[in-house]
């Protein structure tokens, strides 16, 4: 293990270059969330409109499945790397990128497994769905992991580029599943292509994933890694609990609403679950060279994505009934009814997020951790008790109230983090 110190004189960039080194990062950053939008959202549409309510709703089980091992992944293996590795030097970036990745792969193979033993257990209507993703789960993290790798080195282009080639791939992909007319299929088409795209970015890094390093990783990061994993169970599982708690109490069908509910915000919801691959490095930089502003980045962060969350959803208020059913089929009908909670349920998150960012900047775990811990917490209560109480409908409304205070306790977290930073300042970046 070795620390690096900055020398201020010699690193430290002008104020306009700086400037302009943010505006094009995060250009790419919104480029290649735009492109990771698009295709989950065509993904989704595509799916809603070829397999019908019911059937959907088993896909979008397996899809609420793959977030949850998607966030143990990046609490073991990419939130350190982004976390302690964004602005290092090349020689530690592909040394931490090696491992990380690694790690990120062998998530994937341990779970993947676990997902197809549990698949062959279930049989049914769910069990092929899932031992399916179980087989595609290793190509789906390894390609994520690239992209908050190239983001963490700043070349959000690479990024961008490899989820352009994960759209391409999902074109004749999608169109054979939908020949096929499974959800089983469609499963292995979006995994298949991710692959794709996974085995792109070896080549686009240069940098061969080592597995056998992630247990050096693992043990290196554990201070941040296993809190950020209890941090992302949490939070992706109250999305799976609630999923199958409506499943439970309403039907199938309504975890089917909901999704196409989501799919309407789509380019909101991608942009928040993969905020971290821009924001957290971002965050990182700003408190290296300009600590006393990263209270201002957060709040200006989080205040852009709620009032584009809420622009968007009056936009969709707006949209006729024959083009919203173009779009869904016969989804459209239901899920037009939840645009106005889901909206506000997405703007309440985009606040948090700011805040969210900083505390991950700050590597002020123990504030993160019982930020989600309490927010989500909140999601499951109001998601399940609004369905209990008024069904589909009622879980919306209860999961937009419970995310709106969900973001209130990020914010209160954050400002004593912040004082703890004032008064305990780091000189020293620890990489290794």
């Amino acid at each position: 293990m070795t620390t690096e110190r900055e020398n201020p004189q010699t690193t430290a960039p002008s104020t306009g270059s700086a400037k302009r080194g943010l505006a094009g990062r995060l250009s790419w950053g919104l480029a290649d969330q735009a492109a990771s939008s698009m295709s989950n959202f065509a993904v989704g549409i595509y799916v809603a409109r070829s397999l019908g309510v019911t059937a959907f709703g088993v896909f979008s089980l397996a899809w609420v499945t793959y977030g949850v091992v998607l966030n143990v992944s990046r609490g073991l293996a990419t939130d350190p790397l982004v976390v302690r590795f964004s602005g290092v030097s090349a020689a530690s970036w592909r040394a931490a990128v090696a491992r990380s990745s690694g790690t990120a792969l062998g998530v994937g193979a341990a779970l993947g497994a676990v997902s197809l033993v549990v698949g062959l257990a279930l049989g049914g209507r769910l069990g092929p769905a899932f031992s399916c993703l179980g087989v595609v789960l290793p190509g789906l993290l390894l390609q994520d992991a690239w992209r908050f790798a190239f983001f963490a080195a700043g070349t959000g282009r690479k990024a961008f580029v490899n989820d352009l080639v994960w759209g391409v791939a999902l074109v004749p992909a999608m169109v054979v599943a939908a020949r096929v007319g499974s959800v089983e299929a469609f499963v292995l088409a979006w995994g298949a292509s991710a692959t794709v795209a996974a085995v792109y970015g070896c080549f686009q890094s240069g940098i061969r994933p080592r597995t056998a390093g992630a247990r050096e990783w693992l043990r290196e990061h554990r201070d941040l890694g296993y809190r950020y994993l209890v941090e992302n169970v949490t939070n992706s599982g109250a999305s799976q609990l609630r999923a199958y708690g409506l499943g439970a109490i309403v039907g199938v069908g309504a975890v089917g609403v909901i999704r196409g509910a989501e799919l309407l915000l789509g380019p909101f919801m991608a942009v928040l679950m993969g905020l971290s691959l821009v924001t957290v490095a971002e965050a990182a930089r700003v408190l290296r060279r300009a600590p006393h502003r990263l209270g201002t980045f957060c709040l200006l962060l989080g205040v852009g994505q709620a009032a584009a969350a809420l622009s968007w959803g009056g936009a969709l208020l707006l949209v006729p009934d024959r083009v919203g059913e173009l779009v869904l089929g016969g989804v459209w009908s239901s899920a037009s009814e939840l645009i106005v909670p889901v909206t506000l349920g997405v703007a309440g998150a985009g606040l948090g997020t700011g805040a969210a960012a900083g505390l991950r900047a700050l590597g002020a775990a123990r504030h993160s951790l019982r930020s989600q811990l309490i927010a989500s917490a909140c999601y499951v209560i109001g998601g399940l008790g609004g369905a209990a109480v008024a069904g589909t409908v009622g879980s919306a409304w209860g999961v937009a109230a419970a995310t709106v205070c969900g973001s209130a306790v990020w914010w209160l977290q954050l400002r004593p983090a912040l004082r703890e930073r004032h008064q305990n300042p780091i000189s020293e970046v620890r990489t290794s």
